[in-house]
């Protein structure tokens, strides 16, 4: 029975986010780790508008905040150490990281 580790790292700082994903990449091949990825999804652009007051009856704005979002997948097949330690990390405020774990069974195989 293997474990599949799926790691979604999301931030809108890019440098800082593809620093991490290389630190965990680096970390995995010296681990001699199965790693899949980073798969790269289209940076999302989001926009927020802002009100000047808080009353509901002014509908004066000022102009909308946007801010883009980029998100990086990884996947790692086995080495639940290490995918437990890689997730455990602490990591900047700016990059938001979620892990998703799958229990795999062999062909063949019941519950």
């Amino acid at each position: 029975m293997t474990f599949v580790t799926r790691l979604t790292l999301q931030s809108g700082d890019r440098t800082a986010l593809d620093s991490i994903v290389d630190d965990i990449k680096a970390n995995a091949e010296r681990k001699g780790a199965a790693l899949k990825g980073p798969h790269s999804h289209p940076p999302e652009t989001f926009s927020v508008p802002q009100r000047c007051r808080l009353h509901d009856d002014d509908d004066r704005q000022f102009s909308s905040w946007q801010y883009t979002v980029f998100t990086r997948e990884l996947e790692i097949h086995g080495h639940d150490s290490l995918a437990r330690n890689i997730a455990s990390q602490s990591f900047p405020d700016s990059v938001h990281i979620e892990a998703e774990v799958e229990q795999i069974h062999g062909a063949g195989r019941g519950n």
